[in-house]
Parts: C-alpha cells; sequence; structure tokens
C-alpha cells in the first residue's frame, strides 16, 4: 500500500497509488534506469556508496522502487491506534553530551556542523495507517506519504524538498533552522550561519551534476509557519542534464541532515549515533511521466515493523548551539508525532 498527501500530485486530500510491482535493491550501482510513474525511496545507507564512508547499515532494502499506474483518491481514512513509548537510543544526557562533543569537534576544526539525531522507539497497537492520518493532521505538510510493504512500512512528515527537477531546471530547498517563535528564528544568527552553510554545501552538490555557471541561490532565509513550529529554508537552483541516478550519485546523502564538510561529518555521525539511521535522512519522492521528478528528504519520519516503530528527529549543531536549547528543538520536532510530558 502506497498513500501519498496530494500535494506530491499537485492536488489536495490523500491518494492511494494502484500498484504495478514494487521492487527491492541493495545498491544504486544495481540500478541502469528508474522507470516513470514510480514512488522510490532511497535509504541512509546510500551514504556508504556514494561517499566511500562507513555507517551502520540498517535490515531494510537499500532502495525501493514503487512502480504505479494511477492514483485514486481516499473519500474516508479514519483508524485507530495506540502509540506508547519504550525507549530512546540516546538518553537526554547522553544526546547533550555528543552536542557539547560537537561543540569541542568544532572548536578543533574538524568540522563546521554535524546533524546530530536522536531514535525514539515505540510500541503501536491498532493501524500504522491511522497513525499517519493523524500524524499529518497534526501538521500538515507537502511531502507526506505512508508505504507498508510484507515486511516493514515507513510514514513521513517532511516538510523539506531535496530535489526538483523540471526539465532541465533542478531546484533544492534545504531546511535549517527552527523554532516556535518566528520572531526568534527570524533574528538568529546561529539559525542563518547554520543554514547559509548548509545552502553553501548545497550549492556545490548540485555544482557536480549541473552545467557550469548555472547554479544560484535564490532564496536565502525564507521562514514557512507549520502547525507546532516555524522553518527556516533557503533555495538554490541549476541546470542539468543528468538522470535521476547520477543526479543522487552526486548529491546524496542530503547536505541538511548530514554537516560540513560532508565527508567528514557522515564518518563522525557514525560514531557519535548508537544508532542506525535507515530510511530516515534518506530521500523519497515520485518520477513522474515526463522524467521529471521530486525528491523530500526523509525528516519527521518513522520505520515500523509489526507493533515495533521508531521515530527520528535531529539538530543541527554549530560551535555556537546551546545544549538546552538543542534538546528543546529535539522534542519540539517530535511534538507532532507524540507529545512527550516534561
Amino acid at each position: 500500500m502506497l498513500i501519498l498527501s496530494g500535494k506530491w500530485l499537485g492536488r489536495e486530500g490523500f491518494y492511494e497509488a494502484q500498484i504495478d510491482n514494487i521492487l527491492f535493491y541493495k545498491s544504486l550501482a544495481k540500478i541502469d534506469k528508474i522507470e516513470t510513474n514510480s514512488f522510490i525511496i532511497f535509504s541512509y545507507d546510500l551514504a556508504k556508496e556514494t561517499l566511500g564512508v562507513h555507517i551502520k547499515k540498517s535490515p531494510f532494502p537499500t532502495v525501493v522502487i514503487v512502480k504505479t499506474t494511477k492514483f485514486n483518491k481516499l473519500s474516508s481514512f479514519n483508524e485507530n491506534y495506540s502509540l506508547s513509548p519504550i525507549t530512546n537510543s540516546l538518553r537526554d544526557e547522553e544526546f547533550m553530551d555528543r552536542v557539547s562533543e560537537i561543540r569541542r569537534l568544532i572548536e578543533n576544526g574538524t568540522v563546521y556542523q554535524i546533524n546530530l539525531t536522536n531514535r525514539f522507539d515505540f510500541e503501536l497497537n491498532g493501524s500504522p495507517l491511522g497513525l499517519f492520518f493523524d500524524f499529518y493532521r497534526k501538521q500538515p505538510v507537502p511531502f507526506g506519504f505512508f508505504l507498508s510493504t510484507s515486511d516493514f512500512f515507513i510514514l513521513s512528515g517532511s516538510m523539506e524538498l531535496f530535489l526538483e527537477k523540471r526539465c532541465n531546471k533542478i531546484i533544492s530547498k534545504p531546511i535549517k533552522g527552527t523554532s516556535k517563535c518566528i520572531e526568534e528564528l527570524r533574528e538568529s544568527l546561529k539559525d542563518k550561519a547554520e543554514n547559509l552553510m548548509i545552502t553553501d554545501m548545497m550549492r556545490n552538490d548540485l555544482g557536480r551534476i549541473c552545467h557550469f555557471g548555472s547554479v544560484r541561490t535564490t532564496e536565502l532565509f525564507k521562514i514557512t509557519k507549520y502547525k507546532t513550529l516555524y522553518q527556516m529554508h533557503s533555495t538554490v537552483e541549476g541546470l542539468t542534464d543528468s538522470s535521476i541516478v547520477d543526479v543522487i550519485k552526486g548529491t546524496f546523502p542530503p547536505a541538511s541532515v548530514t554537516g560540513a564538510p560532508k565527508r567528514k561529518a557522515v564518518e563522525l555521525i557514525d560514531l557519535l549515533e548508537p544508532h542506525f539511521r535507515g530510511y530516515y535522512c534518506g530521500a523519497a519522492g515520485l518520477v513522474r511521466e515526463s522524467g521529471d521528478f521530486a525528491l523530500s528528504v526523509l525528516i519527521r519520519t518513522a520505520i515500523g515493523m509489526e507493533k515495533k516503530l521508531s521515530y527520528y528527529a535531529g539538530c543541527g549543531i554549530v560551535w555556537d548551539s546551546l545544549v538546552e536549547k538543542e534538546i528543546k528543538e529535539l522534542y519540539l520536532k517530535v511534538k507532532a508525532f507524540y507529545e512527550f510530558k516534561k
């Protein structure tokens, strides 16, 4: 089963895909071409292949391609569920200790920024689809989807555009900067510095697959309101004739969920985080009939098997990050999924 929020299709509501076939791959190297009318998911595991670094491997397929024929609008989608927290991969104290460790790494000149994440494990009783719809109602986003296979399911409430290709124009809208107060975000030099670093990384990544001289930043520090928070993004554009496979080889994993410089950040993330990321911090999206595509960054994403479900959230850590503020941001990003009583 594959359910998409209508914005993927330029419509309102929710749509269920009529699925022709689902293909699973262990490597991008096994894929010569991705057919049109497909929904595709790239695991963060691909970072090992695109960057040549060691990362913790998840038990899930690295690439999932869902071949669709059409989408039918859903008229009813109420299903019951209950969610009970079990544990975190990092306790709050451990997360804050790692924020301090990253600041020391930045002070020593090892990196400029690292995206540090945590995993929240739950027991799910009832319908995972019901959970997805409730999650979306609490925080509507452009790139919501639910995929269920015979072995696992994914639900995503992402608002971040990784890459969109229209003819030969490619666009990225990296998000960095989160707050529950718009004025605080607008005036935050820390968030703007974080956003600027990631925007520059995205310019560099697009430079690998775009025509020389075509990459430019068209928006800086734009703030968008969602139900539980505000997010800051910038926009980078370029011109390319590259296929989606070559685009992924040149730009994956997304800059906003790794750090700067990217390769070193990914190496350190593997040491700092006890959990594998799996599909979280990967990318997912729709390849249209024209061959154009749109891919989200898999933030605000949960991965489940039977009754066990893991939801992830993270923060971009820079030199002037404050540990207490980062832990508050972490839980702000969890709020639409599950509100912990603090």
